[in-house]
């Protein structure tokens, strides 16, 4: 969530409130289970408001809000479909003999895609390379 005024998050927290509340008037049991979703409204509250008043406002367990927060922000986030990375070879004028490479980098993401490098060229700027393949998005919340 983005950072909001008090009164922004006041009215934020008012409305989780709102949704909790007939939650729990159109429940079919007392004893089912808050929603996923409830849950993740009432975790990114706790970003604007201490968890204490998030949870008296919402009328859920201190504790269990807690512990799901410590879970939430632990857990990975699933990961992204990204474009499919394709083999690019960058053509070079030819050169005879070859010389052993002057530069070779191997790079790994997180997420097992790897990135190889290996050139003759003892001036190559890399860094918009690298920082586009290190920098793509592995995940999203």
């Amino acid at each position: 969530m983005k950072t909001l005024t008090p009164a922004h998050a006041e009215h934020h927290l008012t409305q989780v409130a709102d949704r909790f509340d007939h939650w729990r008037q159109t429940r079919t049991t007392p004893a089912e289970p808050i929603p996923p979703d409830l849950w993740e409204q009432a975790i990114a509250l706790t970003a604007l408001v201490p968890i204490t008043r998030v949870a008296r406002r919402l009328r859920v367990s201190g504790g269990e809000l807690k512990k799901r927060c410590a879970a939430h922000h632990a857990a990975p986030s699933p990961p992204v479909a990204t474009a499919a990375l394709d083999f690019v070879e960058v053509p070079t004028a030819p050169v005879w003999p070859r010389p052993t490479a002057a530069m070779e980098i191997e790079l790994h993401r997180p997420d097992g895609t790897r990135l190889r490098i290996a050139t003759h060229e003892t001036q190559l700027s890399l860094t918009a390379l690298v920082r586009t393949f290190l920098e793509t998005p592995v995940c999203c919340s």
